[in-house]
């Protein structure tokens, strides 16, 4: 392919994708086909001689579409949201044509010191202590990760590192494979599944602590978790505290949570994936009040903040017990300004790395701080709006508290049975697409705000929706 021919294809595949999202609306967010449905649509083997463009093109509709759930449709409801906007879509052009692995400093400087910057930008947006801040010229940095998984294990990877180094020197007589044995990490039995997953990664054990009637984990659970286990032998090293559950959205007592992790020296890492965002705003931020005492945060620009797939922020207070728990530095890895920048291939698990900084910077300047706000601050007011739809149906009650851009609701009454017949009819129309979740043997359906392009009118259409598959499924008992 020549440049010309490049040229040509990438503005009819613009043109495609402006009209693929600004006409969104008008597709069914979520598709009708079975499993295995695409194989029999393509060719068994790759093609001998190349296709022609306009086949291809015509193979976007035929093949792939027809299996795509869209995700930001304004009335897809599932999960979180998935961040999608012009400017990051360009600037993930611009990176697949640098096309650079920024694994080392030298690898593509550029690279490496945007990210530096960025994180620092955003890290003042939510305003983070400067102990989590490069610019500060203390020990602190952020990183960019793929996901919000992997910085949970990455933290929890430090910490263990941190643990066993601490170990040695107390008790320099015990194996590391003794010591391993003995530590053990906290979360909420509300956290996400990605947690309990990261102590399965990282072979330590780790405990999953009741959360208290608003779904929150407390600090003198913690504190009694801790002394019990410490009485036992054990070697507390690791704790999580959740900003915006999945299932609910609730907010852990971080403030309670990091005077104990401070007291008993854990570290403490801070999980805001998805209401991380909203900190941009100065009246949310009072939910992450204690964040001064916790050793790493991380929440993902590409749930709610416009910010593309993938670009998960990570601030660590002290950098070097994760860089020396995945410092492997072979020659050919080597560099004349080691120590002078960051080396971000030590900060992660993989080794090579995308320059995912460009969209953060692209959507950063093309919106601007205030319209970032204005979009949250617009998502939330629509979560309320359903709230009120809800409350106002006395067949219906919502679960938890409406604080973000999620509303948890169900069908009064002691069984489940009910919400989970409506959940059936709702996805199996079609019209809107939402997903349920299950918390002390209570379910209910999720709600959650997540297109760009969701509006009040299309909130009443989801909730008319929802009204209309009751008023059937209730008619016909």
């Amino acid at each position: 392919m020549e440049v010309n021919e490049f040229k040509d294809m990438a503005k009819e595949m613009v043109d495609y994708i402006g009209n693929y999202l600004e006409n969104i609306r008008d597709r069914q967010v979520l598709p009708s086909v079975q499993p295995g449905y695409l194989r029999p649509l393509i060719p068994a083997e790759a093609p001998e001689s190349p296709d022609s463009w306009p086949e291809v093109m015509a193979d976007i509709e035929r093949v792939i579409m027809p299996g795509v759930t869209h995700w930001h449709s304004p009335r897809f409801h599932a999960y979180f949201p998935t961040a999608n906007s012009y400017p990051a879509i360009v600037a993930d052009m611009l990176s697949g044509a640098i096309a650079c692995i920024g694994f080392t400093w030298i690898a593509s400087p550029a690279c490496t010191e945007l990210e530096v910057v960025m994180l620092d930008w955003l890290g003042k947006m939510l305003d983070l202590p400067p102990e989590f801040l490069a610019c500060s010229g203390g020990k602190g940095g952020g990183v960019i990760q793929g996901t919000a998984s992997e910085a949970t294990l990455v933290a929890l990877l430090g910490a263990k590192a941190r643990a066993l180094r601490n170990a040695k020197k107390e008790r320099p007589e015990l194996a590391e494979s003794d010591i391993v044995s003995k530590l053990v990490g906290y979360a909420s039995d509300q956290a996400h599944s990605s947690v309990e997953r990261a102590g399965l990664l990282g072979g330590v054990r780790l405990r999953l602590l009741p959360a208290d009637d608003n779904y929150a984990l407390r600090g003198d659970t913690l504190k009694k978790a801790i002394e019990e286990d410490r009485a036992a032998g054990l070697i507390p090293f690791y704790a999580v505290a959740t900003l915006g559950t999945t299932c609910t959205c609730a907010f852990d007592n971080l403030e309670e949570l990091g005077r104990v992790a401070e007291e008993e020296k854990v570290w403490l890492h801070v999980d805001a994936a998805y209401a991380g965002s909203a900190f941009i705003c100065p009246e949310f931020r009072h939910l992450m009040a204690g964040v001064q005492r916790a050793d790493s945060f991380n929440f993902n620009p590409h749930k709610w903040m416009l910010v593309n797939f993938d670009c998960s922020a990570m601030w660590l207070r002290d950098p070097s017990d994760v860089v020396d728990a995945f410092n492997v530095d072979p020659l050919y890895l080597k560099h004349d300004q080691q120590g002078s920048a960051p080396d971000y291939r030590h900060w992660q698990i993989p080794l090579g790395r995308r320059f995912r900084a460009l969209k953060l910077w692209f959507v950063l300047r093309l919106y601007g701080v205030a319209n970032l706000q204005k979009h949250i601050r617009g998502q939330v007011k629509l979560a309320k709006e359903f709230e009120e739809m809800v409350r106002a149906d006395d067949r219906f009650e919502v679960v938890a508290e409406v604080i973000c851009g999620l509303v948890c609701f169900r069908l009064k009454g002691a069984s489940n049975e009910p919400s989970e017949a409506l959940l059936k009819r709702i996805n199996g129309h079609g019209k809107i697409h939402l997903v349920p979740s299950k918390v002390r043997d209570v379910y209910f359906l999720r709600l959650a705000v997540c297109s760009r392009y969701t509006n009040s009118e299309d909130i009443r259409q989801s909730w008319d929706e929802v009204r209309t598959q009751a008023d059937e499924l209730l008619a016909a008992k």
